[in-house]
């Protein structure tokens, strides 16, 4: 392309990335202004005045570095968790042959279209049997096994059945077993798409709202999600800076890392087969 049809491009993209990128800025710059500037009309790009009094509120109205910290070790968890049932079950359903495979996936893959509000209740019933609501535990286990574990199963299948033959025939030559291929062999060269799936899993359990204000209900328990709404005065309505500084410090960390893991993101998905 010439010079002049990149500029052109350039400027269009720019154009197309404002409405992805000012409620992000508009988060963070109202974050520190008077409440009274929030919805001034036009907004201000840049505050006229700044107030960073509402971060520190945000920690004496909710216990939120220990809100914070639930979110990332519960993020970390389900991660972990989810990684590790999904490279086992994608490759024994890519590369293990055995009676009635394909109907069992395609049970598996019906869990990703049953809306997560449809079993809420059957849930919440299970888990108040088994004594572990108001715990993490039910926000462990249900992005594990339910469906963010099944999407993470098949891009996992997806990757291992682009896998050479050979190499399964040459880990046997060398005295591997099942068990030993899969760890010594597939595993390691499945990183981008392991890398894909860490990246989505700890996004979606990051924001996982539903979930925690069904089981949760110690303010020294919730996750971040739920900690946002609890920002009120007396009378119930939003201290929108308060708020919005605490979305601010919720967010960027993320957006630092997408941005610098979406590279293997993308080269992630590509290795599945999952383009466009």
């Amino acid at each position: 392309m010439s010079r002049r049809v990149k500029l052109a491009l350039y400027a269009l993209l720019c154009v197309l990335c404002v409405p992805f990128v000012f409620p992000t800025w508009w988060m963070v710059t109202s974050s520190v202004k008077p409440i009274s500037d929030i919805f001034a009309f036009p907004p201000a790009l840049v505050p006229s005045r700044f107030d960073f009094s509402t971060y520190g509120r945000v920690f004496e109205l909710q216990p939120f570095g220990q809100q914070y910290l639930n979110s990332l070790y519960i993020a970390a968890v389900v991660t972990v968790g989810t990684m590790a049932v999904a490279a086992m079950a994608g490759y024994a359903f890519a590369r293990v042959r055995f009676p009635g495979q394909n109907l069992l996936f395609l049970v598996v893959l019906v869990g990703l279209l049953i809306p997560s509000e449809v079993t809420i209740v059957p849930l919440f019933q299970m888990f108040h049997a088994a004594g572990l609501t108001d715990t993490h535990w039910p926000l462990i286990l249900v992005p594990i096994l339910g469906a963010p574990g099944v999407l993470a199963t098949f891009i996992m299948r997806q990757f291992f059945i682009t896998l050479p033959g050979e190499l399964e025939e040459a880990a046997r030559v060398d005295g591997l077993g099942r068990f030993g291929t899969f760890r010594k062999v597939a595993l390691p060269l499945a990183r981008p798409a392991l890398g894909a799936v860490a990246i989505f899993t700890f996004l979606h359990s990051w924001n996982l709202y539903l979930e925690p204000i069904v089981f949760l209900s110690t303010p020294s328990k919730f996750t971040l999600p739920q900690a946002l709404t609890q920002f009120v005065d007396a009378y119930g309505s939003p201290l929108w800076n308060v708020q919005l500084s605490a979305a601010t410090m919720t967010a960027l960390p993320i957006l630092v890392v997408f941005v610098l893991a979406q590279r293997q993101f993308i080269e992630g998905l590509a290795h599945t087969g999952l383009k466009g």
